[in-house]
């Protein structure tokens, strides 16, 4: 989310990025329509408190002088009035202020192609080479049914759609992939181990931009307003919420496992098969806190260390800017 004056000072690069990310544009209008009016009603309340305040103090005058003060006070009374309905209408401008620049997304990098789908996605660099067969492949929902990898049917039972049991081999192949990449990442790429809660607060969810846009996709338990969790990055990214690091603290480098979970896996997903999109799967998230000016150098070392897995595990990989 974009700091409401960074918005004022860059409203045609807001604007470009809003175009060129498929959003729309006219939020930029009506922040500034909503910021003007903010202003105009501070301002104006701002008058009218002066004008209450000296009313009341020509009343305290009046009484001194056993003068008559009830046009006075009735003059204090209007000003109340009046300063209560622009408060009133403050707040609600306040509300549609704060609820317009919660959707107006980042500015991406210069770098980030611009493109309406993912045919304009740019392919950074491929390594290793795609495996060729002499026969026709099983996909992965069949050999999971051959070699008892996983359960799709009874998910299904248990919890409903998009919800596998990974069973035998399966089970202790997925446990074993977790361990592996944390044990690579803590040993030997320098991160700190955290293992946080799945279930966090609005705040939370706030602070990483998952809500409000993304507030129909979530999870959540509505007695005590908690969210199960899109990824580990969302209790990680608040771990140090509210806080002031000192520089030479950082770079600051966490990874986390957690189970993650998504509605939006139905819409998105209804026609995929298997494990493709699930509404709950299993992740190991890294984390960075870095100075700005080290921002984009920290980027490219998570990136190798994300691929240092597959080249470990000897899979072929490509690296795409979306």
């Amino acid at each position: 989310m974009l700091d409401p004056k960074f918005i004022r000072e860059n409203q045609e690069l807001v604007r470009i990025s809003l175009k060129n990310r498929n959003g729309d544009v006219s939020l930029v209008d009506r922040f500034l329509e909503l910021d003007g009016r903010r202003k105009e009603l501070v301002r104006a309340t701002e008058e009218l408190k002066k004008l209450k305040n000296e009313a009341s103090q020509k009343i305290g005058a009046l009484i001194k002088q056993k003068a008559d003060v009830s046009e006075a006070k009735n003059e204090v009374n209007v000003l109340t009035e009046k300063i209560k309905a622009l408060d009133e209408e403050l707040k609600g401008v306040e509300a549609d202020f704060k609820a317009v620049v919660d959707i107006i997304p980042n500015v991406p990098h210069e770098t980030v192609p611009v493109g309406k789908s993912e045919a304009d996605n740019q392919v950074v660099k491929e390594h290793g080479t795609k495996k060729e067969f002499g026969f026709k492949p099983k996909d992965h929902v069949e050999l999971g049914k051959t070699c008892g990898l996983f359960d799709l049917e009874r998910g299904s039972k248990v919890s409903g759609s998009f919800f596998p049991i990974f069973t035998g081999a399966g089970a202790k192949l997925e446990r074993a992939l977790i361990n592996y990449m944390l044990d690579v990442h803590i040993a030997e790429h320098g991160y700190k181990e955290l293992f946080p809660p799945v279930l966090v607060n609005r705040k939370s969810m706030y602070g990483t931009g998952q809500v409000p846009k993304l507030e129909s996709d979530m999870y959540r338990i509505d007695e005590e307003d908690l969210f199960l969790i899109p990824t580990a990055e969302v209790p990680v990214t608040n771990y140090h919420a509210d806080e002031i690091i000192p520089e030479e603290d950082l770079p600051i480098r966490y990874t986390a496992y957690t189970s993650c979970f998504r509605r939006e896996a139905g819409s998105y997903g209804k026609d995929t098969k298997g494990l493709i999109r699930v509404h709950q799967f299993d992740k190991v998230e890294m984390v960075k806190f870095a100075v700005p000016e080290n921002s984009l150098s920290e980027l490219e070392t998570l990136l190798e260390n994300a691929e240092d897995i597959l080249k470990r595990l000897g899979l072929s990989y490509r690296v795409v800017s979306l």
